[in-house]
């Protein structure tokens, strides 16, 4: 999906065009969700709020894909659940300057239209047009708030204005036969979109690649105009069911420059040879994977990055702390992610992702695992591929992962045998804010 447009130079003239089109965009990010396939995972938070990587929250891939990409005036619109999620950004993320146009709007669902909620993704956008309007955008981009990747959003917002497009939306290239989890794009050889179907049963391929096929990522960039137009024809629609994927994008198709953007083309940190790497962490097993991903030696999403990275709240904690080396008794992490405030005393963490202020007490092993913030595992304990969930105690001896049997008996235990373990399922009385 090459296109003529050439983005790379950072000194050619549309470099500084990019970044005019990015200061004149509003970005917009839809954070309300639950995410239920993520079971008790999110009793108590909404998707975008759930930890990952040791230290951030999911939202904040995308929150910092804003900053990078030069998009500082942002709304966050928000409804399931969302109060961890609300104090998160108001920790993590206050340091843009309104003196110079930019913040963070918090937008909870307030009934502001009528007596509704948020009552599909084009809705909760349309119960802000207020907000949009006042911030007079050239182009406006609407967002998800529970996807992990890096993406200059620059390099999209370029590429719809050089194609004169009314709307652009961002791609991934998938497997034919994984394309019915996603909306479906047909593309013609241009890359107008021609069809979209949402989670087709028989999905189109990608035009000289049968075996291929075009899944939107929930991406979408607006001329600001055009938004607000096609908004208020959906609400006035009877019917219609407010939906990005399902009205706003079948309606335009036939009837206005609708184009397919490459995400190959403005994804950021790839190496050569390598897939764009974009992982939708909703199910217990994907986010089991994905934390997983990054304990290997180098894995495909480069934390590292100075260049790019990711921003999300940092609290102050001491450094982690090693203890014992004692024969069967040594505080050692191998091939692991360790956060700060975390303190091995004794014990073995082998393959496992480690977030903040987390206790690996005396002879317990902890393998191929994700350990939320201020877990504590008990001496002697056995953790093995599971997901222990914050403020979790885990009792000394207490075995978990090795007999999938006995641990669904209490615990959740997913298609791909990771053993969910929550406080509510351990009878622990913990804050709720999570």
């Amino acid at each position: 999906m090459k296109d003529q447009f050439v983005h790379n130079d950072p000194n050619a003239s549309h470099g500084r065009f990019v970044s005019h089109l990015t200061r004149n965009t509003v970005g917009i990010i839809l954070a309300g969700g639950r995410g239920s396939r993520l079971m008790q995972l999110t009793d108590w938070r909404s998707k975008p709020a759930v930890p990952f990587g040791g230290k951030f929250r999911i939202i904040d891939f995308t929150l910092s894909n804003c900053v990078n990409s030069g998009i500082r005036r942002i709304g966050v619109a928000t409804q399931y659940k969302a109060q961890s999620l609300i104090r998160h950004l108001q920790r993590g993320w206050s340091f843009l300057d309104g003196r110079f146009r930019e913040a963070i709007d918090l937008l909870p669902a307030q009934q502001q239209i009528n007596e509704d909620w948020y009552l599909g993704t084009a809705n909760a956008v349309f119960q802000n047009l207020a907000l949009m309007r006042r911030n007079q955008p050239n182009h406006v981009l609407i967002l998800s708030g529970d996807h992990i990747y890096k993406m200059d959003y620059g390099r999209m917002l370029a590429e719809h204005v050089h194609r004169g497009a009314d709307m652009s939306i961002a791609c991934l290239d998938v497997p034919l036969n994984e394309a019915s989890d996603f909306g479906v794009l047909h593309v013609d050889e241009k890359h107008r979109v021609k069809s979209f179907i949402e989670k087709p049963k028989n999905p189109p391929c990608i035009p000289g690649k049968p075996d291929r096929a075009l899944a939107s990522m929930g991406i979408y960039v607006f001329n600001a105009d055009f938004l607000y137009e096609q908004l208020l024809r959906d609400a006035d629609t009877p019917g219609s069911s407010h939906d990005f994927g399902k009205d706003i994008i079948p309606y335009c198709v036939d009837r206005y420059q609708i184009y397919a953007h490459d995400f190959n083309d403005s994804c950021v940190g790839t190496r050569p040879g390598e897939t764009a790497y974009w992982r939708d962490v909703g199910t217990i097993d994907a986010y089991w994977g994905a934390n997983m991903e990054l304990t290997k030696v180098t894995p495909e999403l480069d934390l590292y990055d100075q260049d790019w990275p990711i921003w999300t709240y940092q609290e102050q904690q001491p450094p982690a702390k090693f203890v014992f080396d004692n024969e069967g008794r040594r505080g050692m992490a191998i091939d692991s992610l360790v956060s700060g405030g975390d303190i091995i005393s004794g014990g073995t963490v082998r393959r496992s992702m480690l977030f903040s202020n987390v206790r690996v007490h005396s002879y317990s092993v902890v393998e191929d695992s994700v350990i939320l913030p201020k877990v504590d595992i008990g001496e002697g304990a056995k953790v093995r591929k599971a997901v222990i969930d914050k403020n979790c105690k885990i009792p000394p001896g207490m075995v978990i992962g090795y007999d999938l049997e006995e641990d669904r008996k209490r615990f959740y235990v997913s298609e791909g045998g990771v053993t969910l373990v929550t406080p509510d399922m351990l009878e622990q009385s913990t804050p709720r804010i999570r």
